[in-house]
């Protein structure tokens, strides 16, 4: 192989090794190109061009002057929305259900909401024990005006009832009583003032049982009466604490505005839990009070028939100054 040959491979290898080496290296390395000869008989010449100058670092500001700030990064357009989102899940209570909003609404709200259930509570307790009432009274009273009803005499509707309770017996021996009291003057008088008298005691007696089986209803009247407006002061305060929220939030978010509303509007729903069932109970036992009354009164005018029964039977001699005449 002659000389120029050798010369020529060896060019080509030290070519193929210096582009390898320039892919490997960084793009600030010095670049190495090969310049053809310019004559076909001369061998390549390799011409190393020069690098590039590496950046120089930042010098440190010096006293007098200010540091350099650092670029910000750009701002991406969900971050603002997703902040947003972050502060309205903070300030939406954990929990929506009718407890949660209590525990969550204002301490005027939760003392008109306790008030409430406590009246729902005297509703519902009132109902079972004048139902109760009412219902044993009613079979006392039907039971004694029966007895009174099938009697002849007034011993005998007295022997009929024996000592059992209620208005009823206390009519029947009120009658036996009065009669006994003023036997001594029925020789002398007739017996009009005798049976005033019993009318007298028996309105008494009725008047009284009428007392006491309406007492308690009052309290479903006025339960029924105010309830509602009750439970109206507790959504308006509540109404008003949502809106300076959502002033003090500066947002109109919905999500902001309806927790705060949800709540005072629960106020205002157990006003009317606890408002409709009083009415209801009430007109009720207005009802049935008004059947019990009749029953007594039945009963009454049955021992006035029996008291003038007995006087109509019993023999009235007449007086010394009717007799001369």
């Amino acid at each position: 192989m002659s000389r120029n040959g050798l010369l020529a491979a060896l060019a080509a290898v030290m070519l193929s090794a210096g582009s390898a080496a320039a892919q490997e290296r960084p793009n600030t390395q010095p670049r190495v190109t090969t310049v053809p000869a310019a004559a076909p008989q001369s061998a390549p010449t390799v011409v190393e061009q020069p690098a590039p100058a590496a950046p120089v670092p930042p010098a440190p500001p010096t006293a007098g002057q200010a540091a350099p700030t650092a670029p910000q990064p750009a701002t991406q357009p969900g971050a603002s929305a997703q902040a947003e989102a972050s502060a309205i899940s903070l300030t939406l209570p954990h929990d929506l259900s009718p407890w949660g909003m209590f525990m969550a609404a204002d301490i005027i709200v939760k003392a008109v909401m306790i008030g409430l259930a406590f009246a729902s509570l005297v509703t519902w307790t009132v109902w079972l024990a004048k139902s109760l009432e009412i219902l044993f009274g009613k079979l006392g009273a039907r039971r004694a005006a029966r007895a009174i009803g099938n009697a002849a005499t007034l011993r005998q509707a007295g022997r009929s009832l024996g000592n059992s309770g209620g208005p009823g017996a206390l009519l029947v021996r009120a009658a036996e009583e009065e009669t006994a009291l003023s036997a001594g003057a029925l020789g002398h008088v007739t017996g009009d003032g005798l049976k005033e008298r019993v009318t007298s005691r028996l309105s008494r007696i009725e008047a009284a049982a009428a007392r006491r089986v309406s007492r308690g209803t009052g309290v479903l009247a006025t339960i029924g009466s105010t309830a509602p407006f009750v439970g109206l002061f507790g959504t308006v305060w509540g109404i008003m604490n949502a809106f300076i929220g959502v002033s003090q939030a500066q947002t109109t978010n919905l999500a902001v505005v309806a927790p705060g509303i949800a709540e005072a509007l629960l106020a205002t729903a157990m006003g009317l839990v606890a408002a409709i069932p009083a009415v209801v109970i009430y007109n009720v036992f207005a009802r049935s009070i008004a059947g019990y009354r009749q029953l007594l009164a039945d009963a009454s005018a049955g021992v006035e028939r029996l008291v003038s029964r007995d006087l109509d039977f019993r023999t009235v001699p007449q007086a010394p100054a009717l007799a001369a005449e």
